[in-house]
């Protein structure tokens, strides 16, 4: 049976706030060293199919806006891609693997499908690919649902808890007698001391056409509007645009509560629930506490990153983005550095960072959605100063990158050209700069910068006018397909 991995990339991480954003989240992020979390997943779906060749490339469902990011991040580390899916609007997880079982069925053929969360991190990755291809083999022989369970080593209360009738490590599948919610702590130590409970992964193997049936008869709503939504998608460069009116019907679930959770109601129509245990250094990185206990400790219990010095402290976790951060007599401690936001909460209260992202946005500032420096599919920009009517950018263009043909109706723009070469056309005119060189763009000026050389192009760029917001921005053609979107920052 064809094997395909299906990795959900839709989430906003706001528990890893300051250095997750929700144009920049935590599955794009390289947490754990030089390699982000989504790229860590898909180097494990290299690993699979190195050892089952019947695994196909695998198939990423993400949020539209980090398209080109998840794309360029693949390609980084080598690996094609059997599609990636755009949600057009957050609809939580059951829609979104809704949205890639129908793909399959309707583009590929019935598949098993192997759901990976693309932000989780594992330390013994050949027992885990091991683990994965045995349910695989177990599953693709019947009409069950494989759930990955991780056996609990303290009473946590952050994660869903899986009941069985009783542990047997003799067989590799367990029957599920129930899910449980998160717990509270005396519950959560009553799981751990019965042995009967693992955490939930929130990762599983389910056929596509099993997916279907189960979310047609749990949920024939979501359903119906994720079948026209990929009956009625269009291929754009390598991505699948669903159809935004169609899925925007659907109603928001999570997987469990939709379908996995559904235990009696899933044996009725003849599909049973089964558990395989994993023993592989799991954790979903959910919050900075679980960051903190995946890395490596010193003698007091602190772990470090960055430029960072520590004076009689104790249990606490110090990240260092770009500026020297010391720590002195304190414990228990979360303190975050990123160029534009500092953050310091109690190790206790750390599941709480969500709710300062939520006042961010309820003030209508920025920093819970960008960071300063901002990716585009050409490069980047990073804001260097800014004030009264104006502001400092530095730009880098990747090579044969080009921005799109655009207009400003509130700010005219001065390029400097500090490394590189520079193909500039302002209205009628086109013409190449080198380093040093620089040029003018008027209020209302028609004009792209491109880089038609070998290496990166960097520029500073000095915006001055009444209004210097990135929704000041009319493009009239775009090589990445975005000219008829609307501009975000």
């Amino acid at each position: 049976m064809n094997i395909v991995p299906v990795i959900l990339s839709g989430g906003a991480g706001s528990r890893l706030w300051p250095v997750s954003r929700e144009l920049y989240p935590k599955q794009l992020v390289k947490l754990l060293g030089e390699k982000s979390l989504l790229q860590q997943t898909l180097l494990r779906c290299e690993k699979l199919k190195a050892e089952n060749k019947s695994i196909s490339n695998p198939v990423i469902v993400c949020n539209e806006q980090h398209r080109f990011l998840v794309a360029q991040q693949a390609s980084e580390v080598g690996v094609s891609l059997g599609a990636i899916i755009l949600e057009p609007v957050g609809r939580n997880t059951a829609p979104a693997l809704t949205l890639a079982a129908q793909y399959i069925e309707q583009k590929v053929s019935s598949s098993l499908m192997i759901v990976w969360p693309a932000d989780h991190a594992i330390k013994n990755e050949e027992q885990f690919i091991k683990d994965t291809l045995d349910c695989c083999r177990s599953i693709s022989l019947s009409d069950n649902i494989g759930v990955f369970g991780i056996r609990p080593t303290v009473p946590h209360e952050g994660y869903g808890y899986i009941e069985v009738a009783e542990v047997d490590s003799n067989v590799t599948l367990q029957e599920v007698k129930s899910f449980k919610e998160k717990p509270e702590k005396k519950l959560a130590e009553q799981y751990l001391k019965s042995g009967n409970y693992f955490w939930n992964s929130g990762t599983f193997v389910i056929s596509s056409v099993n997916w279907c049936r189960a979310i047609k008869t749990f949920n024939k709503e979501i359903a119906g509007s994720c079948e026209k939504a990929i009956a009625n998608a269009q291929q754009d460069l390598d991505f699948v645009r669903v159809n935004k009116e169609d899925f925007a019907a659907s109603p928001s679930d999570s997987i469990d509560y939709a379908v996995i959770e559904q235990v009696e109601q899933l044996e009725a129509i003849g599909v049973s629930i089964k558990v395989k245990p994993l023993d592989c250094g799991w954790t979903d990185l959910g919050a900075w506490p679980s960051v903190s206990d995946y890395l490596e400790h010193d003698d007091h219990q602190n772990v470090t990153q960055g430029d960072v010095v520590l004076e009689n402290v104790r249990n606490t976790f110090v990240h260092s983005s770009e500026r020297f951060v010391a720590a002195v007599g304190v414990e228990d401690l979360v303190i975050v550095e990123t160029p534009d936001a500092v953050l310091v909460a109690s190790k206790h209260e750390a599941q709480n960072v969500k709710k300062v992202v939520e006042k961010l946005k309820q003030s209508g500032r920025e920093e819970h959605l960008v960071h300063r420096k901002v990716f585009r599919p050409w490069g980047n920009y990073e804001t260097v100063d800014y004030g009264s009517r104006y502001q400092v950018k530095r730009i880098v263009v990747n090579p044969g990158a080009r921005l799109s043909l655009q207009m400003h109706h509130h700010r005219a723009e001065h390029w400097i050209v500090v490394h590189g070469t520079a193909e500039v056309t302002c209205d009628e005119k086109t013409f190449l700069m080198s380093e040093n060189e620089s040029t003018y763009i008027p209020v209302g000026s028609k004009h792209r910068l491109a880089n038609p050389g070998k290496f990166p192009l960097e520029l500073i760029e000095v915006q001055s006018g009444a209004y210097l917001g990135e929704d000041d921005i009319v493009r009239f053609d775009d090589i990445y397909g975005r000219a008829n979107e609307s501009v975000k920052p």
